[in-house]
């Protein structure tokens, strides 16, 4: 077993731990998407044969996993990396008769409303979900009752007063971990109430991952040791945290009955 294999065997993933690591680790795009895929449909209702938007799919590592796993046709939309890449992926994959990738922004998504029985969006969503009015538009894609699945990094707590200064510090690794993006990083609860106020759907899951730190550690390693890091270390500031502050988050609604 590579050294790779060995540190993205987890026994709480088995099915995200049976693909390849160099796979994963050569088209990794941020933390483990597949535990977090994994992760996210335990809490979701899929069924062979549903329609699934996987947005902001980044290199479709999802997208197949879905398709491969819950047997459902997937269509993989990311604004930054291009479907014919994406394509040659899927095909390698064997699952080129249930993913379909395309460019897509997403605010600017081009699907019939009510067309999808699902949307699931992994490491993706804090990018533009934080805005007070993107689910309302969103939620349009899905038919009523149908899932909308999320995971992102998020944190353990909320933040009163100044940032902790392990998130702020210059790593040994030469990275600064805590930038301008990050305040995009909000608690479970916070996100319950993000979407629940708004009355369009119903939340059924909003919770965190056990050991997430440990796990997000885990990941920094192997990605280092690949030799396909985009980023500077975070290992240092991991440690410090300890999970205090930093983890991923989990949620799960669905569109409610009489939701326009």
């Amino acid at each position: 077993m590579s050294d790779g294999q060995g540190l993205l065997a987890e026994a709480r993933f088995p099915r995200a731990s049976a693909y390849d690591a160099e796979w994963i680790l050569a088209n990794q795009m941020g933390p483990n998407a597949l535990w977090l895929t994994e992760w996210l449909v335990e809490a979701m209702h899929l069924r062979p044969g549903m329609r699934v938007l996987d947005l902001g799919c980044g290199k479709a590592l999802s997208s197949v996993f879905l398709a491969r796993e819950c047997g459902v046709q997937v269509w993989a939309a990311d604004l930054w990396i291009a479907p014919t890449d994406n394509w040659a992926r899927i095909r390698e994959r064997g699952v080129a008769d249930r993913v379909f990738p395309l460019r897509a922004e997403a605010h600017a998504l081009p699907f019939a409303e009510g067309f999808f029985d699902a949307i699931v969006c992994v490491d993706a969503y804090a990018y533009f979900g934080t805005d007070d009015l993107y689910l309302s538009s969103l939620h349009r894609f899905v038919g009523e009752g149908g899932e909308i699945g999320i995971v992102v990094p998020g944190l353990m707590r909320d933040i009163d007063g100044p940032l902790p200064e392990h998130l702020t510090r210059r790593q040994a690794s030469g990275g600064v971990f805590w930038g301008p993006d990050c305040w995009s990083l909000h608690t479970a609860e916070w996100w319950r109430r993000h979407w629940a106020r708004t009355g369009l759907v119903d939340v059924q899951v909003a919770d965190t991952l056990e050991g997430g730190i440990d796990l997000w550690r885990r990941w920094d390693r192997a990605v280092q040791a690949s030799g396909h890091a985009h980023f500077p270390s975070d290992a240092e500031v991991l440690e410090a945290d300890g999970g205090r502050y930093l983890g991923f988050v989990r949620m799960v609604a669905s569109r409610g009955s009489n939701t326009p």
